[in-house]
């Protein structure tokens, strides 16, 4: 190896053990603990800036890659406080940390324009309307269930772990199919329009203007309004 490649090769690999980036030129992302040794922070990061626009992530100032005990007592692998993402550094591949962030982007955003996003009923309207629709399915299927929970729309721990261990995620999966862009957009109302967020940016646009048309709606409504922020 010439000096020339020695040098560019530890220049590198010093890029790639760094602590941290900047997402946007802005949103320092920290790493906590490390990640899965072929990742590639930058690539995830660059692919962030090119889904979602940039006048989308003005609550959020910091990321957190690593390990929280917030996880394990809440069962998750990422969430948002107070203007910072926390997500789980066990990624499979670029892929889940780019979900796992542009999710937690849809909960920042309710901060600052939850009356936007919630104040007609039209998400929370499409939202009870699915609820309904799988309220039945189970029903029919002989699952001891009460319409009253399926019309909250808060979090609910019991209706959660109901639906995760009694129903099991694998049938919930297929109970949901053209309802929800996947089983934990049934969750609450908050994370239906998180959940099809994640879906618009990350995943097919298209799909999501035809299964959640009220969320696809107030999304591009946010894109326009937070245009004229600017």
């Amino acid at each position: 190896m010439s000096v020339n490649d020695y040098i560019k090769d530890s220049a590198e690999q010093a890029k790639k053990n760094r602590k941290e980036r900047l997402l946007y030129n802005r949103i320092v992302v920290y790493i906590k603990d490390p990640l899965p040794e072929d990742f590639n922070l930058d690539l995830a990061i660059q692919n962030i800036e090119n889904m979602v626009p940039s006048q989308l992530t003005y609550s959020v100032d910091s990321i957190f890659i690593g390990q929280f005990d917030h996880f394990d007592k809440n069962n998750t692998n990422a969430f948002y406080e107070n203007g910072a993402i926390y997500t789980t550094n066990k990624q499979a591949n670029e892929m889940d940390l780019i979900d796992d962030i542009v999710h937690e982007l849809a909960h920042s955003i309710e901060e600052f324009a939850g009356d936007v996003i919630y104040a007609d009923g039209n998400i929370e309207n499409e939202f009870l309307g699915k609820r309904k629709i799988l309220y039945h399915f189970l029903k029919s299927e002989g699952y001891d269930v009460n319409l009253a929970d399926f019309l909250n729309l808060e979090y609910d721990r019991k209706f959660d772990e109901f639906l995760y261990k009694n129903v099991g995620y694998e049938r919930l999966t297929f109970l949901t199919v053209g309802l929800f862009a996947s089983p934990y957009g049934a969750t609450f109302l908050k994370e239906y329009f998180a959940n099809g967020f994640e879906h618009y940016f990350v995943g097919d646009r298209e799909h999501i203007k035809n299964l959640s048309p009220s969320v696809y709606n107030k999304i591009e409504e946010l894109i326009d309004y937070l245009k004229g922020d600017q």
